[in-house]
């Protein structure tokens, strides 16, 4: 047996404080899918982050909000004639979307500073855990610059914005994720499951493979082209370079956004399993090969999400699936990159522990 001090114990708090927040996040993303799918995220028309906490609570706010919303272009555009009724099925969607935000950002700045002003926070996590928090406050405005983009001339939200709102969410999920790990999970000197060079262009490959997601639903090129594998009957199909210049088609022609996330996600999907062999090769500890088969298990399961996703024409609970799945897939992906040493054992800091007398 060993002796547990306090840092022990802090750790794990700080741990499982940063793993709340993983999931909450995780959360997030997937009402956010949910919420393009339905067409609910430009049915809010400003920013208030403060005020806008409160939802209308009477007829005469709900009407106020419905006329706000006239003014939209998807409303002039698209929805034109809804009904109060119709318009609060689109525009709770997005509130909680928005309210859960908020939520966030407060699970991750008041515990935050609980830490801090008791002295409990370990001086190495103080300016990472800073710069999460900067994040988050770029990442509400960067929501707000998204939706922006679809309320000028155009009903629809730009997919650059998009793509970056989506790709700094996962940005902060990486940083809350490998901290978290680096509270759970004690270093040890073992060998790593995989040669770090090769976990690194798998994690830029799921990266890669995740931002053109973003661009194939800004684009909605999810409704086009809905078999697989060929694309309108062909491997590589004609009119992938039509827009000039040409480097327009990876952000702006669905046809080749669809192409480019198909081709990344079965590239992603061929190195996670050669890797996965390469790995168990090694004769990995018990974290390592676990991670192994959850990485795997969470590449092939995504895969299929996404192949599903596009055969059944994109149902709104499958759709949400798939953009979750993407970071049930960089978890396993970060978690694999930690666990060469990782264990379960709590963390020690300082002095060696004192073995307790038996």
């Amino acid at each position: 047996m060993r002796a547990i001090d306090a840092s022990d114990t802090d750790a794990r708090r700080i741990g499982v404080w940063l793993l709340a927040c993983c999931a909450v996040l995780l959360a997030l993303v997937m009402l956010g899918g949910a919420t393009r799918l339905t067409g609910s995220g430009l049915s809010i028309v400003e920013w208030r982050p403060v005020t806008g906490i409160l939802p209308p609570l009477s007829d005469a706010a709900w009407a106020a909000e419905l006329d706000k919303y006239r003014q939209s272009p998807e409303y002039q555009r698209v929805h034109r004639g809804m009904s109060i009724e119709q318009f609060k099925g689109i525009f709770w969607l997005e509130y909680w979307h928005r309210v859960l935000a908020r939520a966030l950002g407060l699970l991750f700045a008041l515990p935050l500073a609980w830490f801090w002003l008791r002295g409990r926070l370990p001086a190495h996590l103080r300016w990472p855990l800073l710069g999460i928090l900067a994040l988050f406050t770029a990442q509400g405005w960067m929501g707000w610059f998204m939706v922006s983009s679809g309320l000028v001339d155009i009903p629809r939200v730009s997919p650059y914005r998009l793509a970056a709102h989506l790709g700094l969410a996962l940005l902060i999920f990486a940083a809350m994720f490998r901290l978290m790990l680096g509270q759970l999970w004690r270093p040890q000197p073992e060998a790593p499951a995989l040669p770090r060079g090769a976990w690194r262009l798998l994690l830029g490959l799921v990266a890669a493979t995740v931002l053109m997601g973003a661009f194939v639903a800004g684009l909605k090129a999810g409704y086009v082209y809905n078999t697989f594998p060929l694309m309108d009957g062909q491997w590589v199909p004609s009119g992938l370079l039509y827009l000039e210049p040409a480097w327009r088609n990876l952000g702006e022609n669905p046809l080749s956004v669809q192409f480019l996330h198909r081709c990344l996600a079965l590239l992603t999907a061929a190195l996670a399993l050669g890797l996965w062999w390469l790995g168990l090769r090694r004769r990995p500890g018990r974290e390592q090969r676990l991670a192994l088969h959850a990485m795997l298990a969470a590449l092939l399961l995504q895969l299929g999400l996404g192949i599903a996703t596009l055969l059944l024409y994109v149902p709104v609970w499958l759709g949400t699936l798939h953009q979750g799945g993407a970071v049930i897939v960089l978890a396993a992906v970060l978690a694999l990159g930690h666990a060469p040493g990782a264990s379960r054992a709590p963390r020690l800091s300082g002095a060696q522990s004192v073995p307790a007398p038996a």
